[in-house]
This record gives C-alpha cells, sequence and structure tokens, in this order.
C-alpha cells in the first residue's frame, strides 16, 4: 500500500519535471531563434564602457589678443575604485601622506567622492587636482602601500595673469550632482562627475562656448565590471575661444590705482578695505575695465580651497570686507547709496519740468535746506546756481530742486537712465538696486509695520492672558478686561497713525532722494553707464564684455555687437546743460578740480563727486561715509565714462576720484600708470 503511494508521487513529480523542463527548452528555444540578437546586443552594450576624455577649455583674451585664461597639462592625484583591495586602509594611508600639505582631504572627503561614483567603477575619481612634482614623487615612492592610487594627467584651466579682471572672468570648480542633473534636464552636453564648469563670471556666462567636447575610450569590461581592453579612442575637441572687451593696460592701471587708493586711506580709516569701479566707452557700451577689490584669484578655485586661502575670502573679526562671500563681484553684485553722484539726476528733472532755469534762477544755501527735517549741507554756499552748485555739491540747491521738481519726475528720469534696473551686462549674478517710489515704500514698509503691530498684539494678549490668570476673582478679571480693551484701541490708533505716516510718500523721502540718499542703492555698473548716457547724449546702451568668439582654428563663430537699449526721454538741451554743470565739478572751485587741473585744455573731464551715508547698522552717520564718484571726458567728444566706490572713502574726490584721474591720466597718455615709479599720492578729504 505504501509503495503504490509512493510510486504514484514519483510518477507525479516526474511528470511536473519533465513539464517544467519541456517549458525551460521551449523558452531557450525563443531566445535562440526569434530573440538572438536583441540579447546578443544588449550583451555587447552591457561590457561596454565609455571614459571620458576631458577636452581642453577654450581660452580668453583681451581685446588685443593677451591671454587672461588658458590651459595647462597637470598632474591629477587619482583613484581606482577596482584596484584597492584594502579601501579603508589605502584611504587611511593617503590622508596621512597628505596631512601636511592639504589637510582639508579628509577619509570623509574621499569616501564622499567614491560614494558618488560608486555606479561607474571603471572610471578614476579625481580627489586632487594639479599637484605639485615634489607630491607625485611622494606617492610614487609609496606606490607598493597604495594600490588604486593613481597620477593621471589632464589639461586645467590656468589665469596667467593671476588676479588680473578675476571677477570678470570668473572661475570654474567641480560641478554638483545637482548641476549635472540640470544640464540634462537642459539637453546640452552630458557632464560627469569629475567635470569642471564655469561657476561665475566669464567661465560660467559663456560656458556652452567655453566648454569643449569631452572624447572617451571605449573600454570592454567583464561582468564585475574590470577593465578588459581598449576598443576605440575619440579625441577630445577644444573648446571654442572668447575675446573679451577688457583692455589689458586700462584693467592693470585700474587695479593698481585701487590698491594703492585702498592702501593709502586704511592708515587713516582702517575699515576701508573694499571697493569697486568700471570703465565704459561711452558710445559703444563696452566695459574696458572692472574691478572689485579685494582681488580675487581664479586659481584658488579650481580645487579645495586651502586654510589660507579660506582664511582670504573669509576673515575672521567684527569687520568682514568681504561679506557676505568670496568671490563676489562687487561692481555688479552689491549696491551702494549714490550720494551726490545721483544729482545730475535730480538736476535733469527739474530742468525737464521747467522748474528752473540752470543759469539765472539762484538758490540760497546757509549751510542747511529750510524745510523739515532741515537735511544739512555740508558748508555754507550762499547764492548759488544749477552750476556752481553741481560744483559745490550743494544739498540745498538739489533738495530745493527735488521739491519743484516732485518725486515722479526724479523717479521717471532715473528710469530712463537705467537706475534701479539691472543693465544686462552679459556676466551672471547682476543685482537690480533700488530706485525707491512710493509703491516701493507702501509694499515695504506696510509690511514692516504689520509685522511689528503684530508682535505688539501678541505681547497684548499674552500679558493680560497670565493676568487673567491669577485674577483675584470675577470683579477683578472685569476690570482686566476693560484694561485691556483700552490698551488695545491706544495700540490700533497707534498702528493707523504709524501705517499712514510710513507707508506714505512724505516730503523728507523726496529731499534725501534728491541728494542720493534714503533708500537709493546702485550697483556701480548702474552708475557707470547712467554716467555713459549722459555723455553720449542720452544713448542708454547694454554693458558688454564678450567681443566675440572663435573656433580653435581661429574661424570667427560670433560677433557682438553695440546693443541700444533705448534713446532717454530727455532734452538734448536738458543733457547738454547737465553735462556742462559737471564739467564746473572739475573747474575752479569745483569739488574735484584738484584731481584734474593739470590735464590739457583739450581733455576736459566732468565728473560728480559723492560722499554718501553707509546706512549700515551701527555706522557714525556723522563719521562713516562712502567714497562715490563718477566722471567722463572728454567734454567735447567724450569717449570714456568711469564710476566707482570706495567703502569708508570718507569722500568721492579724495577715493575713488583717484582711481578715475589715474585711468584717465593713463587712457589720454597724460602718465604712464604702468611705469613701477609711477605713484599716485592720496590725500583724505571731507564733505561734497
Amino acid at each position: 500500500m505504501k509503495s503504490d503511494l509512493i510510486k504514484k508521487r514519483l510518477k507525479y513529480f516526474a511528470f511536473v519535471a519533465i513539464g517544467l523542463l519541456a517549458v525551460l527548452l521551449i523558452r531557450l528555444a525563443v531566445v535562440q531563434l526569434f530573440n538572438n540578437d536583441i540579447y546578443q546586443t544588449q550583451a555587447k552594450e552591457n561590457s561596454i564602457r565609455l571614459v571620458s576624455i576631458k577636452a581642453p577649455r577654450g581660452e580668453i583674451y583681451t581685446n588685443d589678443g593677451q591671454v587672461l585664461a588658458a590651459n595647462e597639462l597637470v598632474y591629477n592625484l587619482s583613484l581606482n575604485p577596482l584596484g584597492m583591495k584594502d579601501e579603508e586602509e589605502v584611504i587611511g594611508r593617503l590622508v596621512e601622506l597628505l596631512k601636511n600639505d592639504y589637510p582639508e582631504i579628509s577619509e570623509d572627503i574621499i569616501l564622499e567622492k567614491l560614494e558618488v561614483q560608486k555606479y561607474r567603477l571603471f572610471e578614476m575619481v579625481i580627489i586632487l587636482r594639479d599637484i605639485p612634482w615634489e607630491l607625485v614623487v611622494k606617492l610614487e615612492e609609496n606606490r607598493q602601500d597604495l594600490p588604486g592610487v593613481t597620477i593621471t594627467v589632464e589639461p586645467l584651466r590656468y589665469y596667467p595673469q593671476g588676479e588680473l579682471a578675476g571677477h570678470v572672468l570668473g572661475y570654474i570648480h567641480s560641478i554638483s550632482p545637482e548641476e549635472i542633473s540640470a544640464q540634462e534636464e537642459g539637453g546640452g552636453e552630458k557632464y560627469d562627475i569629475n567635470s569642471l564648469i564655469g561657476k561665475s563670471g566669464i567661465e560660467k556666462q559663456y560656458e556652452s562656448y567655453l566648454r569643449g567636447i569631452d572624447g572617451a575610450r571605449r573600454v570592454e569590461v567583464d561582468s564585475k565590471g574590470h577593465p578588459i581592453r581598449e576598443l576605440v579612442t575619440l579625441e577630445p575637441h577644444a573648446g571654442n575661444n572668447i575675446y573679451l572687451t577688457i583692455d589689458m593696460d586700462m584693467q592693470k592701471v585700474l587695479q593698481k590705482s585701487m590698491a594703492n587708493v585702498l592702501e593709502q586711506i586704511q592708515k587713516q580709516y582702517p575699515k576701508a578695505k573694499v571697493g569697486s569701479a568700471a570703465v565704459i566707452e561711452v558710445k559703444t557700451g563696452k566695459i574696458l575695465a572692472m574691478h572689485s577689490a579685494p582681488d580675487m584669484y581664479p586659481d584658488d578655485w579650481k580645487g579645495n580651497i586651502s586654510t589660507d586661502r579660506a582664511a582670504y575670502y573669509y576673515p575672521q573679526g567684527s569687520y568682514n570686507p568681504l561679506e557676505p562671500g568670496g568671490a563676489m563681484n562687487r561692481a555688479i553684485q552689491v549696491t551702494y547709496p549714490p550720494g551726490s553722484t545721483f544729482k545730475p539726476i535730480t538736476g535733469m528733472a527739474a530742468l525737464e519740468s521747467n522748474s528752473v532755469n540752470s543759469l539765472t534762477d539762484y538758490v540760497t544755501c546757509q549751510g542747511n535746506y529750510w524745510i523739515a527735517p532741515y537735511i544739512r549741507c555740508w558748508q555754507v554756499h550762499g547764492n548759488v546756481n544749477y552750476y556752481s552748485a553741481m560744483a559745490g555739491s550743494c544739498n540745498t540747491y538739489f533738495q530745493e530742486m527735488g521739491r519743484r521738481a516732485g518725486k515722479d519726475e526724479i523717479i521717471k528720469v532715473a528710469k530712463q537712465f537705467g537706475l534701479g534696473t539691472k543693465t544686462g551686462i552679459d556676466i551672471p549674478h547682476e543685482v537690480s538696486g533700488l530706485l525707491p517710489t512710493e509703491e516701493w515704500k507702501k509694499e515695504i514698509n506696510g509690511l514692516l509695520i504689520d509685522r511689528k503691530y503684530n508682535a505688539l498684539r501678541e505681547k497684548l494678549e499674552e500679558k493680560y492672558k497670565e493676568l487673567e490668570k491669577n485674577a483675584a476673582d470675577e470683579k477683578e478679571r472685569s476690570k482686566l478686561e476693560q484694561q485691556k480693551k483700552n490698551e488695545k484701541a491706544i495700540l490700533e490708533a497707534q498702528y493707523k497713525i504709524d501705517y499712514n505716516f510710513d507707508t506714505n510718500w512724505q516730503a523728507f523721502d523726496t529731499f534725501n532722494m534728491s541728494i542720493g540718499q534714503g533708500n537709493n542703492n546702485y550697483t556701480v555698473i548702474q552708475l557707470a553707464n547712467y554716467t555713459a548716457t549722459i555723455a553720449n547724449g542720452g544713448n542708454l546702451m547694454r554693458p558688454y564684455l564678450g567681443s566675440k568668439i572663435t573656433s580653435a582654428d581661429g574661424d570667427i563663430i560670433k560677433e557682438f555687437e553695440p546693443q541700444l537699449i533705448k534713446k532717454a526721454d530727455v532734452s538734448g538741451l536738458t543733457i547738454a546743460e547737465t553735462k556742462r554743470a559737471m564739467l564746473a565739478v572739475t573747474e575752479p572751485g569745483g569739488t574735484a578740480h584738484y584731481l584734474f587741473a593739470h590735464f590739457p585744455e583739450n581733455i576736459k573731464v566732468c565728473a560728480k563727486t559723492g560722499t554718501a551715508q553707509t546706512g549700515r547698522v551701527g555706522d557714525n552717520v556723522m563719521s562713516e561715509f562712502h567714497g562715490t564718484f563718477i566722471a567722463f571726458a572728454p567734454y567735447d567728444d567724450p569717449e570714456i565714462a568711469f564710476a566707482g566706490i570706495v567703502e569708508y572713502g570718507q569722500s568721492g574726490s579724495g577715493s575713488a576720484g583717484y582711481v578715475a584721474r589715474d585711468v584717465f591720466e593713463h587712457y589720454f597718455h597724460i602718465k604712464n600708470h604702468l611705469d613701477e615709479n609711477t605713484v599716485s599720492n592720496v590725500s583724505i578729504r571731507y564733505g561734497e
């Protein structure tokens, strides 16, 4: 009985096994006969890996063909993940070997890099770029103890002029996973985790042109991802070159002069560590020079920034001149109150509204304006007209012109000259600045007032909640309820008073704006472009840095032409009168006369000096000022325009004005500022 049952079960299992075997054979036949080509192709594709060969980036040149950014072959410290038998041990030895020269390279950093590339083990993982020969020798000497550690060679960016035009050029750095995803979503050329990409300046703006096309090695690997043999190599193609509008000599003079001015001013005012300036070709909008101090060295940013360099970019202490960060181009990314450099806008608004005759209408300055809040002038000017008021930078005169013209006309003219909006310059991260308007004040101050009073309302509720909780009886609670109601009524009444006052445009807002204070805040590039627009008769041009793009073989791919944004809706007579008034600034009696008195008669300079309250919390409003300065020349046929700011420079003529003078002297061949023996003396001045 048991024997028959066992036989029956064995027979059943035999049929099942035969059935499964039959299904397997049928499936195998289908794969072999019908899907053979498909699976063979997939198998081959799974065994082939593409290993990137980095292409050299395109080079960057000045307008006369001098190299600002090029490439050189460098040694990289890389890891072959498949070559490390004991990953933890190898990484530990490597970190120990590097600790003196590269203390920032830790085991965690290396493991993080390996983790990012864990699905492409056949590719090298770059740990350090551009390592010195001494380290190469040291690694080779310890090769037996460092299996998987490899020295590779690739082209890498270098900047032969060092810090020259550093902020303009920008820098390259390792691509982030987020940037890789963004590039892939945008349909552009693919990057890998070892790629370097433009992060700021020209390097970022023209990344798609500068980046070459990487080559590749087709490598056959086994099932574990180990390379077996190399099949074919596709050579990389270098990126395109870009020529800038930057003039090498002008850039050198601008940076040399700014460094000299900052050094001398710091002897008396230690906080004067920051400055920025731009020089524009008046008729085209070409940027001939642009600088932001302290300097930025693009070479510092290609890899991990050393501790010493990090201290340079992010200094410690109560005053950080680079705050809020590193490689910021202050000519386009930081806004400042323009101070008296805004007065030509107020003057043009008054002329356009027929509120004044520039020659015959006089205002009497007795040291302060006669309408509350009685904003003072920096000295008593007596009777002044448009020309003499501009020459002496009279606050009283321009407050009166602001009152006559009205805020709307001032705002209209300022917009016509591009203030408060981005210029559209072809480098990233430009900010728009702020031209205050009635709508802006209502929106911003409304939010601030609401925030303040919401906090007071909550405080009031909490106060009476606690009092009522501890009340002895119902009578006391009733009394507290009435007190709360009274206090709340007083609070709401005060809220309405403050809201109406703070959100509505007041007369003092116009007075402050008319002399470049209050909430006015603009970038240096905006001030330079506005100055150039006055100089060229009202043509608001788009500032630009890219001149042309060429292939690696020299063929022209793209040329950039001047772009007119708009013609300022201001009469030619108004602009002509304002140019004449700005000329008075450099004539005898003008606040910048001493800077340009030695210039030849055929090169007359028009300018406006500025001493601007910083608007920063904690600064002394009576003794700490930014120095601002704008200028163009020659008066008869303007060629170049300048704008510059020195933080805590005390006055425009005594700080940024010296930089303008040096640049103009060199441009018009009055003095050679590239001569090592040429050093300009700086005299601290006050007022204007």
